[in-house]
């Protein structure tokens, strides 16, 4: 079964769907999954230098007081917190996501993609790394055992920029104008992070078309069972 997801770095419900969704696998039983992060962008036009806070750029966008910013994103840390997530907006600073979109899409073929994704939006949402930092973003490819100098390579060119653009373009035909969007098979969308029980029935949905079928969890030790006409006492 493919699942691709439409998602940007910076979007604090993208990282609760990316929750969801894990969750949701493990709980429908499903293994091999083939998940595709596609990039999208929520705010292109945020400086590469000298970003704003997290709260400041709340605040001019709305047009409201800091005060008033922090209280706007309570319902959204309270969502987070549903899913095992923490968001420390206070250390959080806005950050273009060009160039962590491009390294992520050079990570897929060493299948790190989603482990990358990881450890960007913890980052981020949690440590309020700069996530247009070079630095930062090679910390991370150390961490996934990954060669340093090629990452260093696309950092400094325009490598993938083509491969954004396609994910821009799929964006654009399926409708996409807000994230996270989740793609089941190419046949069923969730759009936003829904319930976790969303995306299980989704999961049974697309399993049905995929032909595959739940694997069997198993739990407990196996001590009190009988077999073979002997029981273990």
């Amino acid at each position: 079964m493919k699942i691709e997801v439409f998602s940007d770095f910076t979007c604090p419900f993208c990282y609760i769907g990316k929750q969801e969704l894990e969750r949701a696998i493990d709980i429908a039983g499903y293994t091999g999954l083939e998940i595709e992060y596609k990039a999208f962008q929520i705010s292109p036009d945020t400086p590469k230098v000298n970003a704003p806070s997290f709260y400041e750029a709340l605040a001019k966008k709305y047009d409201v007081t800091l005060e008033e910013a922090e209280e706007m994103v309570e319902g959204i840390a309270m969502r987070a917190a549903e899913v095992g997530l923490h968001y420390n907006f206070a250390k959080m600073k806005t950050a273009h996501t060009e160039k962590a979109h491009r390294l992520a899409k050079w990570t897929q073929q060493f299948g790190k993609a989603t482990a990358y994704t990881e450890l960007l939006m913890a980052g981020y949402f949690k440590d309020g790394e700069d996530l247009n930092k070079d630095e930062f973003l090679l910390k991370v490819i150390a961490q996934l055992d990954l060669d340093r100098e090629a990452a260093e390579g696309i950092l400094a060119s325009t490598d993938f920029s083509e491969e954004l653009d396609k994910d821009r373009y799929e964006a654009q035909q399926l409708g996409v104008r807000s994230v996270p969007f989740f793609v089941f098979e190419n046949r069923y969308g969730i759009k936003g992070a829904e319930p976790n029980e969303v995306f299980v029935r989704t999961l049974h949905q697309a399993a049905e078309i995929a032909g595959i079928q739940p694997t069997v969890k198993i739990n407990g030790n196996g001590e009190s069972a009988c077999a073979d006409g002997q029981c273990k006492l």
